[in-house]
């Protein structure tokens, strides 16, 4: 039986607020189980949305990563569109004038450095500040809610930035609707929360259990494979080695053009056979100079999905690439609207100051402190109370 998710819920139950003036923050890739874009079969369905809010990478979902997103309006709806990814973050009080009720529905990536998530704390935080009730519409967790498969670091207040504002686990197998509820707590906004459930889920089922097609949260996650191992892979983003932006294998292949293969599938034969399989393939990838260039890599296949634990590998990965290649890998900054200057990705990403030297450990050292890292096994405990699905 598909999953149900909140928009399919709140469509069919025609609340009393349905006439109020709503300011809804989405995007593209917020549909109904059957298709349909979230914002269009709320207004068919007489919602009075008013003013749309849009989060990174646009209300198309295909603007590029990290890029300024601008004011505009909607093509599909004719309503205006605030961006929270271009010159703020949270909307302002001017913003919420003509606003009675705040409404949320985008998909999630299931990673602490997906920025959705964060746009919906400002949203909640807004709310609790105009004094206005938000409504979310939930969604599952592509990569299940297991908590077997939680996995850090944690995050250190002194790197907290727009990929990852609070201490939640990079794999928080957490709703939006759980997480919401519990930073809605535990940071005193205590706004006026109501989460519209999910039908038809249960925590262990990851995407490709949900019975429905694929929709791209972003430009770079175009499959279920790729969205499963970008919590590992992502890391990459910090050095000169490529995750395949802008080809049909991004995030679920690594590549430079100095990389020595054979060296790479000997440790995979050895360390991580178990865990993926991997591929050698070519991919022609974009330079910063607008150059292409033929570059090798390895596209990665994970062997279990239920058990794959994607931090540890790819932080592994990274390692090995690095420990293998001295003279040719190098850190790199990664800017974006963000973080314009694109310094320290790498600790905010992982959520720990001065990740980089992590890496200067020797082998045996560094696995056993990235390990102790990984570990989250209090994460359940803490949002226990506002778990919401069995």
């Amino acid at each position: 039986m598909p999953v149900k998710f909140g928009i399919d819920i709140i469509i069919a139950s025609a609340p009393s607020w349905k006439t109020k003036r709503i300011g809804l923050l989405t995007n593209d890739a917020a549909k109904t189980n059957t298709g349909v874009l979230s914002r269009k079969a709320l207004i068919d369905a007489g919602f009075n949305i008013v003013k749309l809010f849009s989060p990174e990478h646009g209300i198309t979902a295909s603007g590029a990563d990290g890029a300024k997103m601008l004011d505009g309006i909607d093509d599909v709806t004719a309503k205006p569109i605030i961006s929270l990814y271009g010159e703020k973050m949270k909307p302002t009080k001017q913003d919420m004038q003509d606003i009675e009720l705040l409404l949320f529905d985008i998909p999630d990536a299931g990673t602490r450095f997906y920025t959705y998530l964060w746009s919906l704390t400002y949203f909640i935080e807004t709310a609790a500040e105009n004094k206005l009730k938000i409504v979310l519409l939930d969604r599952p967790n592509p990569l299940g809610g297991n908590f077997e498969l939680c996995e850090g670091p944690m995050l250190h207040e002194s790197v907290a930035s727009f990929i990852g504002r609070f201490d939640i686990p990079i794999k928080h197998q957490s709703t939006f609707g759980e997480l919401g509820k519990y930073l809605n707590t535990t940071q005193g906004w205590h706004a006026d929360l109501e989460v519209i459930h999910c039908e038809n889920w249960k925590r262990n089922a990851m995407a490709m259990d949900w019975h429905l097609p694929w929709v791209k949260p972003s430009p770079a996650l175009q499959n279920v494979e790729a969205c499963m191992l970008y919590p590992g892979l992502c890391f990459f983003e910090a050095t000169n080695v490529s995750v395949g932006r802008g080809t049909k294998h991004s995030f679920e292949w690594i590549g430079a053009t100095w990389l020595n293969l054979p060296a790479i599938a000997m440790v995979w034969q050895n360390l991580l056979r178990e865990e993926i399989k991997i591929e050698t393939i070519p991919l022609s990838i974009s330079q910063s100079n607008g150059e292409v260039q033929e570059t090798k890599g390895i596209r990665i296949k994970i062997i279990d999905p239920s058990q794959y634990r994607s931090v540890m590998t790819g932080l592994l990965l990274l390692k090995l690439i690095k420990d293998l290649h001295p003279q040719d890998f190098k850190w790199q900054s990664y800017p974006t609207q963000a973080n314009p200057s694109g310094e320290n990705h790498l600790s905010l990403l992982m959520g720990i100051p001065n990740a980089q030297q992590l890496f200067e450990q020797p082998l045996q050292i560094w696995l056993q402190h990235i390990t102790k890292l990984v570990r989250v096994t209090h994460w359940q405990k803490e949002i226990s109370p506002y778990l919401i699905y069995q």
